[in-house]
């Protein structure tokens, strides 16, 4: 029984060590060689490090030939560094910074205390390519140059582009972008569906904001790095210091703040179609137990209450790519619609607008409702279509879509349909509503 459960653990121990060797690299190491004043290796010299943010302490001891090595540390800074031995005087190195998969190289000479000095500080100079141990083509990011960089999409690959490497996506060196591996924290975030090199999340399975550190690394020579061919891209998040901190942001795009013409082609004629989108965002971090335990979250939400689908039926069949008109028929595209619908009962909604916010309870509040079909609440309104219902001002309008082709033929029978929409919508909502037609040009 005894044998079996060593064997157990020992398979249970393989299993963990397995997974860990798939771990991408997430801490930083500090390393070094003390010496005396005559160039010879201090045996027993300790070394200890404080992350002065948190107060998480780290110590080491120099070994026979004076070198020391502190791994699984936190990434940034600033770190004071204390080396001391017994006889001698003590050192003090401060505002290192320690990078993400970096080892930082801090050697030091320590003289005997017989000036009866009690201590010498150091100021250390911030890490430099030179005080760094590489282990390959690598470009480290910091959190100052994530804040810094100007984004529009506020995308990881905007960041990525910061190393010579990169610049097209998830694309590093050339090669195919699908060969590149994304972790946070090492979990990997990959898109493992395999059909396109894009990120989740539209280019953001992470909000930026919560980032700390981020390295992109070409081909290094570090067994702990695996799992890509052409790059590899590591974030670390944030995580709470002895101060709590906090932060709140908000970000605005819309169709009137991009342009309309490049190299001197007019790309939108007429009304700008909707094209909105706000993030919304804040992070809050702090200590549960000073120096020893911490907390950071990152709340962000993002509203685009835009297009979803910018092609357009056409009347004739002529398709135009550059106004989004597709030859596909408004009449064939109503034609199967009314054939499911009639065949499966299953409502395709609206033939002839897209929107990405489409919301079929009328509820609450002053927002646009799609009621395609004449259904609402599970109700039939009427024989014809609505195609959107919205409430605007305190008033309620009833929206019929049509092209300037079916406008012309409107008979004297469209009148009587509208008044059966402002009926129906009366005697379930009962309020009067207001019905007018929206042009659509093709």
């Amino acid at each position: 029984m005894v044998q079996l459960l060593k064997k157990g653990l020992a398979a249970l121990a393989a299993i963990f060590a397995g997974v860990a060797a798939f771990a991408q690299v997430t801490t930083s190491s500090l390393a070094g060689r003390i010496n005396d004043e005559n160039g010879e290796p201090l045996a027993g010299a300790a070394v200890v490090a404080v992350h002065e943010p948190s107060g998480t302490q780290y110590a080491a001891v120099a070994n026979g030939d004076g070198q020391y090595a502190i791994n699984g540390m936190r990434v940034g800074g600033p770190y004071k560094v204390t080396i001391s031995f017994l006889g001698y005087q003590t050192l003090e190195y401060t505002d290192v910074i320690l990078q993400l998969a970096e080892t930082y190289n801090l050697n030091a000479t320590v003289n005997p205390d017989n000036e009866q000095l009690n201590s010498s500080i150091v100021m250390a100079s911030p890490s430099s390519k030179f005080a760094v141990e590489k282990t390959g083509a690598a470009t480290n990011i910091n959190n100052s140059q994530i804040t810094n960089l100007p984004t529009v999409s506020r995308s990881i690959t905007d960041v990525t582009r910061l190393s010579p490497y990169g610049g097209n996506g998830m694309s590093f060196v050339g090669s195919d972008g699908r060969n590149a591996n994304f972790t946070v924290d090492g979990a990997n975030f990959n898109n493992n569906f395999g059909l396109s090199d894009n990120l989740p999340g539209g280019g953001s399975p992470i909000s930026i904001d919560a980032i700390e550190e981020m390295q992109v690394v070409i081909a290094p020579y570090d067994v702990r790095q695996t799992n890509f061919i052409g790059g590899g891209v590591n974030a670390i998040t944030k995580s709470g210091t002895n101060t709590i901190k906090g932060t709140a942001y908000i970000y605005h795009d819309n169709e009137f703040m991009h342009g309309d013409v490049v190299y001197g082609r007019d790309l939108i004629s007429g009304d700008r179609p909707k094209d909105r989108s706000t993030t919304y965002g804040l992070t809050l971090g702090g200590p549960i137990i000073k120096n020893k335990l911490f907390f950071f979250v990152n709340y962000e939400m993002k509203n685009s209450p835009s297009v979803a689908n910018r092609w357009r039926g056409s009347t004739n069949g002529v398709a135009d790519p550059t106004g989004y008109v597709s030859r596909t028929k408004l009449s064939d595209l109503q034609r199967v619609s009314e054939f499911v619908k009639s065949k499966y009962g299953y409502d395709t909604g609206s033939w002839t607008d897209f929107p990405a916010d489409i919301r079929t309870e009328l509820d609450g509040a002053e927002s646009f409702c799609e009621v395609p079909f004449c259904y609402m609440r599970g109700q039939e309104l009427c024989n014809g279509v609505i195609d959107l219902l919205y409430r605007k001002n305190g008033r309620l309008f009833i929206v019929d879509y049509k092209t300037t082709a079916e406008t012309e033929n409107l008979d004297e029978n469209y009148s009587a349909q509208l008044a059966e929409y402002k009926e129906a919508v009366k005697q379930i909502l009962n309020e009067e509503a207001e019905a007018y037609i929206y042009h659509i040009d093709i």
